[in-house]
């Protein structure tokens, strides 16, 4: 089994092992994902197995930057993961998978993150279960019943706005102290922001992408970074309470809407899990925000097989940090743990599931370092 980079000779190939393991895409949509694939050939972005001639199993790395308490940094998002039926129980998933860590190691990435369609695959190799995309259904009406200040002003928005959707996540992010959102690269909000089925609407500090599902209304993203905004944002997506009976909105686990309600009682919220990997320790923990107020001196020693195992001294003051490589032995944590607690799993919650053991001394400083409500507006 040779695995290699894809070239646009096997975009076809692609599309057919696409077909087989998700259902058929339109040609509308097959056009968009010809656009949205090219470019990232050249940048070794797109792996596949071949069993000589023939394609037998595929995998994607997209370009993100993801926010850890605020702070930017860049992502690798595991994507299009495919397995022709006839090769599946071979163990190429797992192949194509640790060729995946490789490529994302050579790009310099330092984490990465993917939506597991099964978990035993993907926690063989380090992911670890992390955060979650969550998904609210609620009346339309609920949302008319919020009051805009009148103060901000919408306009509509297109490809040509792509660099200030970036900014105005980079803004709102950081304002909010956000952990776990993504955000596309230009080139791929430019496609995006041409879909002729989706209403964008655009403010100074935030913007809104929706569209009509049926007879609801889907909220794919909603970023504010003012109470205005956000006034302004949801009370015309609830403009359309006259035709639309629900709104679906994919929303932080805290998001302010909830607040703005004018009731609350029972809330239909559905998860999508998504996973970490942690590809760089001292890459991952001197990237990552925290906390301002925090200070943290701990020692942990991560088990990981496939990138190298190893005890780091991990300091966090002043919203930084740092991981320096010791020779002494600390509270021991496995790759999958410390990727999790990297997006703020408690360790509580590791050592009772296996996956942290040892000395508790530095639980509370790890704890308070790495807090966070990971979440993820995009699914990929």
């Amino acid at each position: 089994m040779e695995i290699r980079d894809l070239t646009p000779d096997d975009l076809d190939d692609v599309l057919d092992l696409r077909r087989r393991s998700f259902g058929p895409l339109s040609a509308a949509d097959q056009d968009k994902w010809r656009q949205a694939v090219l470019p990232v050939l050249d940048e070794r972005r797109y792996l596949g197995a071949f069993d000589g001639s023939r394609l037998s199993a595929a995998a994607r790395v997209r370009q993100f930057t993801q926010w850890w308490h605020g702070r930017p940094q860049s992502m690798a998002g595991v994507a299009g993961v495919t397995v022709n039926p006839e090769d599946r129980g071979r163990g190429l998933g797992t192949q194509i998978m640790r060729a995946v860590l490789d490529r994302c190691a050579e790009l310099g990435e330092a984490i990465s993150a993917l939506y597991p369609a099964t978990t035993p695959i993907y926690r063989s190799i380090g992911y670890e279960h992390a955060g979650a995309q969550f998904k609210m259904r609620l009346p339309a009406e609920s949302l008319r019943q919020i009051r805009p200040s009148g103060q901000v002003k919408l306009r509509r928005m297109g490809p040509a706005d792509a660099a200030e959707v970036i900014s105005v996540l980079h803004r709102a992010y950081g304002a909010s102290r956000a952990s776990g959102p993504v955000s596309w690269d230009e080139r791929t909000w430019s496609l995006w922001l041409g879909n002729e089925e989706d209403f964008l609407y655009l403010a100074d500090d935030g913007f809104v992408i929706y569209r009509w599902r049926g007879e609801d209304i889907e909220v794919e993203t909603l970023v504010a970074a003012s109470p205005d905004t956000a006034r302004a944002l949801w009370s015309m997506v609830g403009s359309a309470s006259s035709i639309a009976q629900h709104v679906v909105a994919s929303v932080a686990p805290d998001d302010p809407v909830l607040w703005l309600l004018r009731e609350r009682s029972k809330e239909q919220i559905k998860t999508m899990r998504w996973m970490l990997r942690v590809l760089d320790v001292a890459a991952a923990v001197e990237r990552r925000g925290y906390p301002q107020h925090v200070t943290c001196d701990a020692v942990v020693t991560v088990d990981d097989p496939l990138r190298g195992a190893g005890s780091w001294r991990i300091e966090v003051a002043d919203g930084s940090g740092t991981a320096t490589p010791v020779a002494e032995t600390g509270v021991a944590i496995s790759v999958n743990g410390f990727s999790a607690l990297y997006a703020g799993v408690p360790t509580a919650t590791l050592r009772l599931s296996g996956l942290m053991s040892g000395d508790n001394r530095y639980d509370d400083a790890l704890d308070s370092a790495f807090a966070a409500k990971a979440y993820m507006l995009d699914y990929f």
